[in-house]
C-alpha cells in the first residue's frame, strides 16, 4: 500500500493529528492483509521523516529527482513499515 501526499493544516500540526492519520493508514492496511506500506518524502520534510520513524518506517532508498535536484543535492527518500502477518 503507498500513502501518498498526507498533509494536515498547519492550525491542527502539533495536535497528534498526523500520527492518527498514520496509525490509521497502518491499521487499515494490516486489516486488509497488505505486506508493507510504503511512502516517499522529501529532504526538506524532516517533522514528516520524524513521524514516519516513529511509527516504524525505515528509509530504504534514496533519489534525485531531476538533474536540477541531482545539481543541488536535493534528494527524496523513500520509506518502507512492514506489517507483521501480510502478505
Amino acid at each position: 500500500l503507498e500513502l501518498k501526499r498526507m498533509s494536515v493544516s498547519k492550525d491542527y500540526r502539533g495536535r497528534g493529528v498526523s500520527k492518527a492519520l498514520c496509525g490509521e493508514v497502518l491499521r487499515f492496511a494490516r486489516a486488509r492483509g497488505y505486506g508493507a506500506v510504503v511512502l516517499s518524502t522529501s529532504m526538506v520534510q524532516v517533522a514528516a521523516q520524524r513521524l514516519y520513524e516513529g511509527q516504524g518506517f525505515r528509509k530504504v532508498g534514496t533519489f534525485s529527482p531531476s538533474l536540477l535536484g541531482s545539481l543541488l543535492c536535493f534528494q527524496i527518500f523513500h520509506y518502507r513499515c512492514d506489517l507483521p502477518g501480510g502478505a
